[in-house]
């Protein structure tokens, strides 16, 4: 990782305030790629007033950023900031929102492990309690599990190796974003670093599994990949998942997959797969011991309702993601067997023991 940037040109933020985003949403400049660079590397190095910092976060928000804004403050975060590990494997990245989930479970712990089990290696990665819904993310329902959490970059890595399976704590990979907690705490509002964030990729992988709300953030965040400099991946697939995270919806969910020759966009109807429930069936009281309870019974094959074919749908996605099945009907179909023969149980007892 390169130490935060001393050395700046001639756009401090308050100037880039003034003179290009600070005129409101009608009439505000796009910055180049350039200015973009230079405030990010001002605000990782903790030059800016908290004021400005505030104000210039917000103004972003309003005017709405670019592709090539994110891609340039992505870069600087991947040049400054991001610790990378590199597994011997190649795992899907799953990235979902770091300030997680209030109502329904979260079901990406128990993919991942399905789809490690039938033999698709699975990185996620989260902070804890990250602004601004400070909600429940992975790094949550895999203490509750008994999974340790708090790994330096490298043993993530072996994590992912051992197990199939991979959590990297942003603390510990990402210190400068997590240097900025409690600014963005105090903003009350997402910032584009609620973005950013989901795409470090600390295990270097190819491919991105996210979600979004709207399909025009989808292209964003694709246009993002393609404008990066550092990202390398060269598949990234999103959905519109429940509330926000890679956590496929009931019913009816958009699926938009991007690659450098094309980006596309189709349906998903859960129902045909199994998943005849509404959302409000899988929300919980208590989100990290529900959702981690959840998780043991369905890789333990105790539950066979709508939780148990939700995971077992997200877990088939992650294998279609990666490209190592042909189709979600043949991912599920494994997803099953895994979940029958043990293996996905088995997985998590590795994980328990690393």
């Amino acid at each position: 990782m390169a130490q935060a940037t001393q050395e700046f040109g001639e756009w401090p933020l308050k100037r880039l305030m003034t003179e290009v985003v600070g005129s409101g949403h009608k009439s505000a400049d796009d910055m180049t790629r350039e200015q973009a660079r230079e405030a990010f590397q001002r605000i990782l190095a903790g030059e800016p007033d908290h004021t400005t910092l505030g104000a210039f976060w917000l103004a972003n928000r309003w005017k709405r950023n670019n592709a090539e804004e994110l891609a340039a403050y992505a870069d600087v975060m991947r040049e400054e900031s991001v610790i990378t590990a590199e597994p011997d494997c190649d795992p899907v990245d799953c990235g979902a929102n770091y300030d997680g989930k209030h109502t329904t479970a979260v079901l990406g712990v128990g993919a991942g492990l399905v789809a490690a089990a039938a033999g698709t290696p699975v990185v996620t990665h989260s902070g804890d309690r990250v602004p601004t819904q400070k909600a429940c993310a992975y790094k949550h329902v895999l203490d509750e599990l008994g999974v340790r959490t708090d790994l330096e970059p490298d043993e993530s890595a072996d994590m992912v190796d051992e197990t199939g399976f991979g959590f990297y704590y942003q603390p510990n990979f990402n210190p400068g974003i997590h240097a900025l907690w409690d600014r963005r705490d105090q903003m009350g509002v997402r910032t584009f670093v609620n973005t950013i964030e989901t795409v470090a990729n600390p295990a270097n992988a190819d491919v991105h599994l996210g979600s979004f709300y709207h399909l025009a953030f989808a292209k964003k965040v694709s246009d993002l990949v393609a404008e990066s400099e550092q990202l390398p991946f060269s598949r990234v697939v999103m959905f519109q998942g429940m509330e926000g995270y890679d956590d496929i919806r009931p019913g009816y969910t958009k699926v938009a997959e991007w690659s450098p020759e094309s980006f596309e966009d189709y349906e998903i109807e859960t129902a045909e797969f199994g998943m005849d429930l509404e959302s409000e069936d899988l929300a919980v009281d208590d989100l990290e011991a529900d959702s981690a309870a959840i998780t043991e019974a369905v890789l333990a094959d105790e539950r066979e309702d709508g939780f148990a074919d939700a995971i077992a749908l997200n877990g088939a996605f992650r294998m279609y993601v990666n490209r190592d099945v042909d189709s979600l009907e043949a991912g599920l179909e494994r997803a099953r067997e895994v979940i029958t023969d043990g293996s996905a149980e088995a997985v998590l007892e590795e994980l328990r023991a690393f």
